[in-house]
């Protein structure tokens, strides 16, 4: 996971900025990435980057297929395009207290539970939560200081057909895979620690208090010389 809950997760918006400024983006815009976890950065003119997670991205449906078919993810969003969201499991799963917390914050990927879709057939409970995915960051964009022009997916879940689909269905503005800037939406986190490295080198801030809630711009520690 990216923005803000997974091992990179602080470091990679400085990264996600720093690709939209140099492709000449109109901003405000986010960038979204689909892991096991969902989180985004938010990048504006002059400002420094906004990130935190989302909510769920696959975790829940990977967790689902595993159970129910032995395969460890909906392939393609075969499942969830065969079925039918339920609205009251989608409400109930859009209840969690989660959403109302203020940013910056960070989830595990188990932090939420598949109870609400426990009953349904396979089909409508892929359906419900590749919904609740695209919903969850809808409901995200409320704590952000503008409404981003775009936004642009990265991680996995750029690959499913379905939840791009709910995406583009749930959200007030264009959504485009990584993939179509040139950029790659799989390799996004490699890239990025080679950049944080030069950064660090350089001793330029790699976290931000609008990313971890750290009181300043912070780099990633210091960088010895060793002479032999």
């Amino acid at each position: 996971d990216v923005a803000a809950g997974g091992e990179g997760a602080p470091l990679v918006p400085v990264w996600h900025q720093a690709l939209a400024e140099a492709a000449g983006l109109e901003l405000p815009l986010v960038i979204v990435n689909l892991g096991g976890v969902g989180n985004l950065t938010f990048i504006a003119q002059g400002e420094d980057p906004i990130a935190f997670d989302t909510g769920p991205a696959n975790a829940l449906i990977d967790d689902l297929m595993l159970e129910r078919t032995g395969t460890a993810c909906d392939i393609h969003g075969a499942q969830a395009a065969l079925g039918e969201t339920d609205a009251a499991a989608l409400a109930q799963l859009l209840a969690h207290p989660y959403f109302r917390a203020p940013a910056p914050k960070s989830l595990d990927r188990n932090a939420f539970s598949r109870a609400p879709v426990a009953g349904l057939e396979t089909r409508n409970a892929a359906a419900t939560l590749t919904a609740f995915t695209a919903h969850s960051i809808g409901k995200a964009f409320a704590l952000l200081p503008q409404r981003p022009k775009r936004v642009i997916v990265c991680g996995g879940g750029a690959r499913n057909p379905s939840l791009m689909r709910a995406l583009g269905e749930a959200l007030p503005m264009p959504v485009a895979s990584a993939n179509e800037l040139g950029w790659s939406a799989d390799s996004m986190e490699a890239q990025a620690f080679a950049y944080l490295a030069v950064r660090a080198v350089k001793g330029l801030p790699l976290t931000f208090p609008t990313t971890t809630g750290a009181p300043r711009p912070l780099t990633g520690g210091v960088v010895y010389k060793v002479v032999r």
